[in-house]
């Protein structure tokens, strides 16, 4: 397809509803729905969106989880010519209202399961979204105040909408809220030409068909289920959405859904090894395994590998503002072991179009083979954080005319390929989440502690705190439940008199990891 109709993400819906119509497009649980069934639904709720707005909108929120409302809603905000704006019920409300009010939607979509929560992030907003409530009757909302409605039956005996609004590739797809180290998450505007590169690489790496059937292994808040929502949807294939129990031991589902492109973070193929349940030949459906947004280890590679022996293992490598992912690496068996840095596998080459610049602190370029921070410029480089030219300043600079977006990964190019050495700041990925430190430091000065240090202890997926100056970690681990979501709120709260602190006056974060192996220590 080249036609401007194309151009828009979820173009490839419309297409296959009108070529195979009977084909299935989602699988949620049992239930399926074909590519003319879910074309035809997203259409009426599309109208109903143009019709609330007054034309088309600009913004639709979508607060569902793994449902009818939650997939089909992001089709139809995008039918309707608007950018889709994912929110997930499991955060805490202050964070999702926080959301709400920067994205200025014109409308929301929710589902039954997250109707519970919706009179509390509508409290208080200055301007009330439309809400669509795809699964429920009006009777059954409740008392939301003065919102105005759009229940089931409104939905489902809408007209569809025939003249769909016209989008440029400038003109946003969605808008993605991540952690922020001021405290307050980032939003990330990620334009239709930005996932058009992004998609057109992946199909020419790929080339998925009508018979593939993918995995959906990540919340909708989380930028990779892009991949695989769109891949799915743009190449006539199945979309599977996950419950994520399935994790757990994912191989009857594999099995009976015929699942032929897994797409996961690595911590779930290394938790399946550690369990002892990732034996040889188990995945023979498989034909793509694909990892991103945490560093794969070898072991959990050649694991995975020999798990599934029909498919290509790939390590993908990208933050959100550079649209899901930006570079890859195909796991070879023979090769790949000896080219792991840190006993984890290389990040790889770029995407077609993607410009890599590996620089100094003074963002100078730095020689081939040296180490120094990744930055990329390209079509899948995204404009800058929504509405925050400060921050934006500091990731996005000019080189020769060039747009570069700053990664904060320490690279090194070795043998054609790019391996990562870690962070240059205190981003780190918690269960493949980008987590910006400082946030949650943000939150616990804000409940009280004069100072306090958030970090990774005692292993990888465990986030710590450190703090001066308060008494009360009952209540210090309970600011941080109400405003951060679960994997980012701190297994344990430790209470110092003092921050040690190096040479340079500043906090000497291994010092603190040191006592507090030496506290841990002593109390086993």
């Amino acid at each position: 397809m080249t036609t401007a109709l194309s151009l828009r993400l979820g173009a490839g819906l419309l297409h296959h509803a009108r070529v195979r119509p009977d084909s299935v497009a989602l699988t949620v649980g049992r239930r399926e729905h074909t590519y003319g069934e879910a074309a035809a639904t997203a259409r009426r709720w599309a109208a109903l969106l143009v019709e609330a707005a007054g034309g088309r909108p600009r913004r639709v929120g979508v607060f569902a989880h793994r449902s009818e409302a939650s997939y089909l809603g992001v089709a139809a905000a995008l039918l309707a010519g608007a950018a889709f704006v994912p929110l997930n019920r499991k955060f805490p409300a202050e964070r999702t209202r926080s959301m709400l009010e920067r994205a200025e939607v014109d409308a929301l979509i929710v589902d039954a399961a997250s109707l519970p929560g919706l009179a509390g992030l509508l409290r208080g907003l200055p301007r009330k979204p439309v809400v669509l409530l795809p699964d429920v009757v009006r009777s059954q909302a409740g008392d939301l105040g003065d919102v105005r409605l759009l229940d089931a039956m409104d939905l489902a005996a809408a007209a569809p909408l025939e003249q769909l609004p016209e989008v440029s590739p400038d003109d946003l797809a969605y808008l993605l809220f991540t952690s922020g180290s001021t405290g307050v998450p980032k939003g990330v505007p990620v334009t239709h030409g930005n996932v058009r590169a992004f998609l057109d690489a992946n199909q020419a790496r790929y080339r998925l068909t009508p018979d593939d059937r993918l995995t959906q292994t990540f919340d909708q808040t989380f930028d990779l289920s892009v991949f695989d929502l769109f891949m799915a949807w743009e190449n006539g294939a199945r979309l599977c959405s996950t419950d994520p129990i399935e994790l757990l031991a994912p191989f009857k589902y594999l099995e009976r859904n015929g699942i032929t492109v897994w797409f996961s973070v690595p911590s779930v193929g290394a938790m399946l090894r550690r369990r002892g349940v990732l034996t040889p030949g188990s995945m023979p459906t498989l034909r793509w395994s694909l990892f991103c947004g945490e560093a794969l280890p070898r072991a959990t590679a050649e694991a995975w590998q020999a798990a599934a022996p029909h498919s290509v293992v790939e390590n993908l490598y990208g933050p959100t503002e550079l649209t899901i992912a930006c570079t890859v690496h195909r796991w070879d068996p023979a090769t790949s072991p000896a080219a792991c840095a840190h006993d984890n596998v290389p990040i790889g080459r770029p995407y077609p179009g993607l410009l890599p610049l590996v620089v100094d602190e003074r963002l100078e370029p730095v020689p081939d083979g040296a180490t120094g921070e990744l930055c990329m410029a390209g079509a899948q480089t995204t404009p800058g954080y929504w509405r925050a030219p400060g921050i934006t300043a500091e990731r996005w600079f000019t080189h020769q005319g060039r747009s570069y977006y700053r990664t904060g990964d320490l690279v090194r190019l070795q043998d054609g390929e790019y391996v990562c050495l870690g962070r240059n700041d205190q981003q780190v990925k918690v269960g493949g989440h980008r987590v910006e430190l400082g946030e949650i430091e943000a939150v616990l000065r804000r409940a009280g502690a004069v100072e306090a240090v958030a970090l990774l202890w005692p292993d990888p997926a465990t986030v710590t705190a450190v703090v001066t100056g308060a008494d009360d970690v009952a209540a210090l681990t309970a600011a941080c439940d109400a405003a951060l979501p679960a994997y980012m709120a701190p297994r344990a709260v430790h209470l110092v008199e003092e921050m040690p602190v190096n040479a340079n006056g500043k906090v000497d974060r291994a010092e603190l990891r040191r006592r507090l192996d030496e506290t841990s220590t002593a109390r086993s």
